[in-house]
C-alpha cells in the first residue's frame, strides 16, 4: 500500500530509474501513468528521448558521488538496472548509490544468473548458493551483497532479479552467425537461460508492487535450452547458415577468452517463484515462440 507521505503533488508516488536503456526504455511507457518517472542518465544528449518517453531526466553519474546529491530522498521506489564499473571485485557504483538512499524505499535490483557460475547443467531454484567464476560476477554478487545490508539498514524493500541472457527483435546473435562464429560440439555445449526484453520490462514493473522483501527472484522464460540449439532456431528463422559445432579445445582457439567463458557455464534456473509470487505471465514463454512471432529480416547486432 503507497503511504500518503510518497504522493506528491502530482498525486502520483515517484519512480527513480538508474541505467535506462533499452530495458529501461521498454519499461518506462508500463509504469508512466502509474508513477511520476525520474530517470538518471550521465549524457545530457539523451535527456530529450528520456523525456519523451515520459521520465523527467536528471544528469548524474554513479561513479561521481559529488552528483548524486540531487537523489536523496528524490523517490520512495527505485529500478537500479545500471551494470558495475568494468574492473574491480567490487561495485563502486552501487556502493556509492546506497550511500545517498532514502529510508523506507522500495527497491528493483536486476542483477544476473552468472552469479551462480558453472552448475554443470543442473536445475535449480533461488535457494542455491551463489558461486561467481568470472570477474563479471563477482562485482553482481558485491552489488547483491552491498543492497541486501543497505535494505536490512534502512527497512526498505529490495527485490533481486536474476536476470540470463537478454533478446528481442534487435537483440539477437545475427552478426555472430553472419560471421560463422562456431558453437560447440552438442555433446559438450551448455544449458543457457533466456528472456525477452518485453517480458523483462513487464517483471520489473511488476515486482514494484508484487516482490516479497529481500527476496530473489529468477527472471527467466521456460525455455530448456542448450546454447547452439538457441544460435540454430536464431540462424533458422532467418535463414542464416547454422554455425558450424567444434569440440571445446578446438573452439578455445577460434573464439575470445568473453565469449568462451560464457560457453563454460551450464545451468537451467527454475522459474516458479516469479509466477506463484509475482504472479508473471510471460508473453514469450520460450524462445521459439518468440521467434515465430518475429517477422522481417533480422537486425544486426
Amino acid at each position: 500500500m503507497m503511504k500518503n507521505t510518497d504522493v506528491k503533488k502530482f498525486g502520483r508516488p515517484r519512480l527513480l530509474v538508474l541505467g535506462c536503456g533499452d530495458v529501461g526504455m521498454r519499461l518506462l511507457p508500463l509504469v508512466r501513468d502509474r508513477f511520476r518517472v525520474f530517470a538518471l542518465t550521465s549524457q545530457p544528449g539523451r535527456r530529450e528521448v528520456l523525456r519523451a518517453a515520459g521520465a523527467v531526466p536528471l544528469v548524474a553519474d554513479l561513479d561521481r558521488p559529488e552528483t548524486l546529491g540531487r537523489l536523496a530522498r528524490l523517490a520512495s521506489y527505485i529500478v537500479h538496472l545500471a551494470p558495475p564499473q568494468a574492473e574491480g571485485g567490487t561495485d563502486r557504483r552501487t556502493r556509492n548509490l546506497t550511500a545517498i538512499l532514502p529510508e523506507g524505499s522500495t527497491l528493483v535490483y536486476v542483477s544476473t544468473t552468472g552469479v551462480y557460475g558453472d552448475c554443470g547443467g543442473q536445475r535449480f531454484d533461488e535457494t542455491r548458493p551463489v558461486r561467481p567464476c568470472n570477474p563479471r560476477a563477482v562485482r553482481r554478487v558485491d552489488a547483491e551483497q552491498v543492497l541486501r545490508r543497505w535494505a536490512r539498514r534502512s527497512g526498505s524493500r529490495l527485490g533481486i532479479l536474476r536476470v540470463p541472457g537478454i533478446y528481442a527483435a534487435d537483440r539477437l546473435p545475427v552478426e555472430r552467425l553472419q560471421k560463422g562464429t562456431p558453437a560447440l560440439l552438442a555433446d559438450e555445449d551448455v544449458y543457457t537461460n533466456h528472456v525477452h526484453a518485453d517480458d523483462l520490462a513487464r517483471i520489473v514493473a511488476r515486482a514494484l508492487f508484487r516482490l516479497q522483501p529481500n527476496r530473489v527472484y529468477h527472471a527467466v522464460d521456460d525455455s530448456d535450452m542448450k546454447m547452439g540449439d538457441y544460435f540454430d532456431a536464431v540462424a533458422d528463422r532467418f535463414g542464416l547458415p547454422r554455425p558450424a559445432r567444434m569440440p571445446r579445445a578446438a573452439l578455445a582457439q577460434a573464439v575470445s577468452p568473453v565469449l568462451l567463458s560464457f560457453m563454460s557455464e551450464s545451468r537451467r534456473l527454475d522459474n516458479r517463484r516469479l509466477k506463484a509470487e509475482l504472479g508473471v505471465r510471460l508473453q514469450f514463454p520460450t524462445v521459439h515462440s518468440a521467434m515465430a512471432s518475429m517477422t522481417g529480416a533480422p537486425v544486426r547486432t
